[in-house]
């Protein structure tokens, strides 16, 4: 981890190759599509096929990453786990959707697109494809609360972010799913209102303001994710459970729309609870060095005269 993360100093844009356990590796790519070449870009989209095939071998996803569209790439932070051979196995494709909201404009990163190869499901893999990225563009960010969007049917997933995220909405493990705020409840609005292409939800779809649930969510692309509340995995805590079993119609299609933020307090949850004690010296030496590109780079190149920065000079060599 260490040598990926110095090799990342400098770089705009983050891609990180990292090794989880034995025979796997992790590969990180910040909005690929706006500096990856022809050929790089597709190399990256083919592999997340080759997973899409293994997860859903009757399937035809056609939004997001899948839709062949170069600008769909440029808002996309990718995740990829491999094999030490080359071999891809799973993949999350985290949409950053910029909301119109005032003074400024709100970014919030989608938790997006999961897919995990059959065969390698028991690899624990989930603080990875979830929690691993959110944590590295929060350093990223120099430790400004990042807010985190989620679309699912899923209760172990459904959990998993509630335990993850700070302030959420809903919440499983508060009464009536807790209390959303009015940040969150514009974020929503806009989000149905010009991003519900992100997660495949079709336009008939509609969205319930109170309780955050998107209902007849499957018509939009994302039709071959459709489960039934018997096969879809269940949490560990048997409240998540059935939470969603109220909540959603799963013979409908219902998903719900879970909005949080990464801070610092998520950032102590997910080092504490979710990262295997094996990696967590790797993954805090990774942040150091990240967290030292972000932070004391830009002091280092300010006291350089002897470069340009932006419309200034250097106050030696050519003067024009």
């Amino acid at each position: 981890m260490i040598g990926a993360a110095i090799r990342s100093l400098g770089r705009r844009y983050l891609d990180l190759t990292l090794r989880q356990g034995p025979g796997l590796r992790v590969r990180i790519v910040e909005r690929p599509g706006l500096w990856m070449d022809d050929a790089a870009l597709a190399a990256l989209t083919g592999d997340l096929r080759l997973v899409a095939a293994r997860t859903l071998p009757a399937g035809g996803l056609t939004y997001g990453v899948f839709s062949g569209d170069r600008s769909r790439l440029q808002e996309t932070i990718i995740t990829l786990v491999s094999r030490t051979d080359g071999r891809p196995v799973a993949f999350n494709a985290l949409p950053v959707m910029t909301i119109a909201t005032q003074p400024h404009p709100t970014e919030v990163l989608h938790l997006g697109l999961v897919m995990v190869d059959p065969d390698e499901r028991s690899k624990s893999l989930s603080w990875v494809l979830y929690g691993l990225t959110c944590f590295l563009i929060f350093l990223r960010k120099q430790f400004r609360p990042i807010w985190v969007s989620n679309v699912t049917q899923v209760p172990a997933i459904v959990g998993m972010v509630a335990g993850m995220l700070s302030d959420i909405y809903p919440d499983p493990g508060a009464a009536r799913g807790g209390r959303r705020s009015l940040t969150q409840l514009i974020l929503a609005r806009r989000i149905m209102a010009a991003h519900r292409h992100v997660f495949g939800v079709g336009p008939e779809a509609g969205f319930d303001a109170a309780r955050f649930v998107i209902t007849n969510a499957y018509t939009g692309g994302s039709d071959d994710l459709k489960k039934s509340f018997a096969v879809a995995p269940k949490h560990r805590d048997p409240g998540v459970n059935a939470f969603c079993a109220a909540a959603l119609d799963y013979d409908r299609g219902d998903d719900l729309l879970q909005l949080g933020r990464m801070d610092l307090a998520a950032m102590r949850r997910f080092l504490t609870r979710e990262v295997p004690r094996g990696a967590l010296a790797g993954v805090l030496v990774t942040a150091g060095v990240m967290a030292l590109s972000r932070a004391i780079l830009p002091v280092i190149h300010w006291a350089d005269a002897g470069q340009n920065w932006s419309i200034l000079r250097p106050w030696r060599g050519d003067p024009r």
